[in-house]
């Protein structure tokens, strides 16, 4: 966090909420306030931890430090996501959701600035859709044994993926005045290789339109709720982004539900 101030030429002290999300361990004191004096923030700032929201809580935290700052438009807003999926190893579980979800998932931490009227060196979020889906609580999530987190993942995520995420997305754009064909940028989370494929034949996707969400995915696996913000930050270091392209953003996780960011650079 305090390396994503520095390049935003801010302080500390021009955060006034911050948003911390995780979904790999229990904490109270929670962190964001294990983080106040080690980082030096106000005694004011305005905390919502939040957990159990998993994969998709990297788009869902965005989504809530933006809407801190159109409540307060003078003020910052961090997100910070932090996972530790390894901690999460159920060694004698030898279940195939265990045995995919040891390969599948590693450990990341990402931060993001929200500002309203500093000079913006990323896009605006210009509008936000959550969607959950009824009956689907038994399709990704945690059991809790006695030794920790005992994974639930269903084989049904990427046909949840197929059957819903299309119906979503062309809803959450028409209300803009928009269509696919509008969006020139991805950002998918890496929810796996059955789910990123279905994602892409849902959404009729080129197979280079979630490249770098691919590439992700093989170089540091699925982050949970920090995976998405990664392929955010990939995209914004390449500069491929042009004033007035628009992108979207997208995640899905335990619930089992969605979210939909629409972005504009």
């Amino acid at each position: 966090m305090r390396a994503a101030l520095h390049r935003a030429d801010l302080r500390p002290a021009d955060v006034e909420h911050l948003v911390f999300v995780t979904v790999t361990g229990i904490s109270t004191p929670s962190i964001d306030a294990r983080l106040m004096d080690r980082l030096g923030l106000r005694s004011d700032v305005k905390r919502t931890p939040i957990f159990g929201l998993g994969c998709v809580a990297g788009a869902t935290g965005l989504v809530r430090a933006a809407d801190a700052v159109r409540a307060h438009p003078n003020g910052v807003a961090a997100l910070l996501a932090v996972e530790l999926c390894s901690l999460t190893l159920q060694r004698e579980d030898l279940s195939v959701a265990n045995l995919i979800a040891s390969g599948l998932f590693g450990d990341g931490a990402a931060c993001v600035l929200v500002g309203a009227d500093r000079p913006r060196r990323g896009p605006k979020i210009v509008a936000t859709r959550a969607v959950f889906y009824p009956e689907t609580g038994r399709v990704m999530g945690w059991d809790i044994v006695e030794s920790g987190f005992k994974v639930v993942l269903s084989p049904q995520v990427p046909h949840l993926v197929r059957a819903r995420i299309r119906g979503d997305v062309d809803s959450f754009l028409a209300a803009q005045g928009l269509s696919l064909r509008d969006i020139r940028h991805f950002i998918c989370h890496t929810g796996g290789p059955r789910v990123l494929e279905a994602f892409e034949e849902a959404l009729e996707l080129p197979r280079d339109a979630l490249a770098r969400t691919w590439e992700s995915l093989r170089s540091v696996g699925n982050l949970s709720s920090a995976s998405v913000l990664f392929v955010l930050r990939d995209l914004l270091e390449s500069g491929e982004a042009r004033e007035g392209d628009l992108g979207l953003l997208v995640a899905m996780g335990p619930g089992f539900c969605s979210e939909l960011v629409l972005l504009r650079w």
